[in-house]
């Protein structure tokens, strides 16, 4: 079976024995007061996971969308760094863990990890959950303050999921100089909004300021080409909704598709993709079109059309996200 599917399936069996004993409408008031407050322009100075059937509630409907979104980033990276493999990694702002799953679902075999998080009753609930999966049975889940007073060990990776939005300002720019400072590749996943954008925007500025090379979702190192204001860069991943989803959002659907934003950068050599498909692929009778965000630090869009012939074929089943052209 392939690693990331197995990995998939464990997180989600592990998540749906959490909800036994919790009652379904317990569950969903839990899950929409906490999107209420996630969904706040104004960053908190108190932990939004309170107890422990706010943690449940949290990693049993948000847990799988937070793991294919931060996979999906880091199989983007693993892409540009053929061969790499972290030794380490520290999750900052993990939560209940989903970083470290995806980081397990990307790269075999086990690492010390260290997952931070201010609000004890996450790290209790990630501790449990983590049980299951066995890279992680060894990992450290350890309470710290997010913010001004963070120091972080040398790592080889930092992942930071999520977490921005919770932030004010100074607290961001201390994180990400902490991150930059103790690992040697650093992983910034946002959501797929404007305001997420921008944040990862900041981030990937920081970065590049502090010596790192961007290795995805940019062909490039340079400043993006987006102007500010008339769109921003996101992907999309999809994600099999629970029974808790469709009790809490409605809808018959199976799946559910997650908008983030992200970058990934390093301090070593990286080996960016010549182009990124930046929107959904529009298939049109005889011919595709892609938008690209190029190496040239541009956009643009191509069109690919039958006479291109195995291009054309692989234009067809080019995803949001891709690399372009694919690999040979």
């Amino acid at each position: 079976m392939n690693v990331s599917v197995s990995v998939s399936e464990t997180l989600r069996g592990a998540l749906t024995d959490l909800l036994d004993g919790l009652p379904p409408k317990q569950a969903a008031q839990a899950v929409e007061r906490l999107i209420a407050n996630y969904r706040g322009a104004t960053p908190t100075d108190a932990p939004i996971l309170r107890d422990r059937a706010d943690v449940v509630a949290y990693a049993a409907y948000r847990m799988p969308a937070t793991f294919e979104a931060v996979r999906s980033a880091l199989e983007a990276f693993a892409d540009a760094v053929p061969g790499w493999s972290p030794a380490g990694h520290t999750d900052v702002g993990g939560g209940t863990g989903a970083a470290t799953w995806a980081v397990s679902s990307t790269w075999e075999g086990t690492r010390p990890v260290t997952v931070l998080d201010w609000a004890e009753p996450a790290l209790a609930l990630g501790r449990e959950v983590a049980a299951a999966n066995p890279a992680l049975r060894d990992a450290r889940w350890q309470r710290a303050r997010i913010g001004t007073a963070l120091a972080l060990e040398p790592t080889d990776l930092v992942t930071v999921s999520y977490v921005l939005n919770e932030l004010a300002a100074p607290d961001r720019a201390v994180l990400l100089d902490a991150a930059a400072s103790a690992a040697q590749a650093v992983v910034i996943v946002e959501p797929g909004t404007p305001d997420g954008y921008a944040r990862v925007i900041e981030a990937r500025d920081r970065l590049i300021a502090a010596g790192f090379r961007v290795a995805a979702p940019c062909p490039h190192s340079a400043a993006c080409p987006i102007v500010p204001g008339t769109d921003w860069c996101h992907f999309s991943a999809r994600v099999s909704r629970s029974s808790l989803h469709r009790q809490v959002k409605g809808g018959s659907l199976p799946y559910e598709d997650e908008k983030f934003s992200y970058v990934a950068a390093a301090r070593f050599p990286v080996s960016p993709v010549p182009s990124r498909v930046v929107r959904r692929p529009q298939i049109r009778k005889g011919q595709v079109l892609l938008d690209l965000c190029e190496a040239e630090e541009r956009l643009s869009r191509t069109t690919v059309t039958k006479k291109h012939g195995e291009l054309y074929r692989a234009a067809r089943d080019a995803d949001w996200g891709d690399a372009w052209p694919p690999a040979p």
